[in-house]
């Protein structure tokens, strides 16, 4: 029986962590070939032998981001979500609407996940294991604590039990939202001048992991900038 909720969760266990995988290893290893910028692995805080640290540290937490995330993926495909399959149902104009407001709300909601996982108790027992990459390369965008990386993913999910989304958008964002997630550890601070002060870029991603306190957001400036944690890049004054 398709419909079986034991069967359902077996074949979501396979397909996340095997997706988790591939999508990671994928998106990762095109980055570091292609896009970053390798005269960072000099920098006196890159670690030795860090990329495989970063690797290593990836591959054991992706299975147990997998048990936490597929409960909530399962409730998805049983109906318990907003999701929906025809485009007509809603439209073409709210299909794009929803790209914009998607990247808003979760911009918000990991803004203030993020932050609060520098409360110390926190930051001590969850967050702290992604700092250990003071220099990040591509290969330290997923390298998480599980429940850290569990709990900056839920905005995403929360969008989709609360907001109407098509399932074809919801997984090209998902998609999407992955290889953002790479392109902030990869060290490429070029950014066009005119987006410079609203894009939260590999820039603002570096000093946050250098300096702790600042640039929380993760697509936009919005949130720091409003809440007083915003941090101009030293990389864009000349400073790093």
């Amino acid at each position: 029986n398709e419909d079986w909720w034991v069967r359902q969760t077996i074949t979501l266990l396979v397909l996340v962590s095997t997706s988790a995988y591939a999508l990671y290893i994928l998106t990762a290893s095109f980055n570091y070939y292609f896009v970053y910028d390798h005269k960072l692995m000099s920098h006196k805080r890159f670690l030795k032998d860090q990329v495989r640290k970063e690797i290593m540290y990836t591959f054991w937490s992706i299975p147990y981001m997998t048990l936490l995330t597929v409960p909530v993926f399962l409730g998805e495909i049983r109906g318990h979500s907003k999701l929906y399959d025809d485009v007509e149902e809603w439209g073409y104009s709210f299909l794009a609407i929803s790209v914009f407001t998607f990247l808003f709300f979760t911009d918000m909601c990991i803004y203030w996940i993020h932050r609060w996982l520098h409360i110390p108790f926190l930051y001590k027992h969850i967050h702290k294991p992604h700092h250990f990459w003071k220099i990040p390369s591509p290969f330290a965008s997923h390298a998480f604590h599980p429940v850290d990386g569990f709990l900056q993913s839920t905005p995403y999910h929360i969008y989709a039990y609360m907001f109407p989304l098509h399932k074809v958008l919801y997984l090209v964002l998902f998609v999407f939202v992955n290889v953002w997630t790479v392109s902030i550890h990869d060290g490429n601070f070029k950014v066009p001048a005119a987006l410079k002060p609203f894009i939260n870029g590999a820039a603002h991603h570096t000093d946050h992991h250098l300096y702790y306190y600042h640039n929380y957001g993760q697509y936009f400036t919005l949130w720091d900038r409003v809440c007083g944690s915003f941090r101009n890049p030293s990389a864009f004054e000349g400073k790093g």
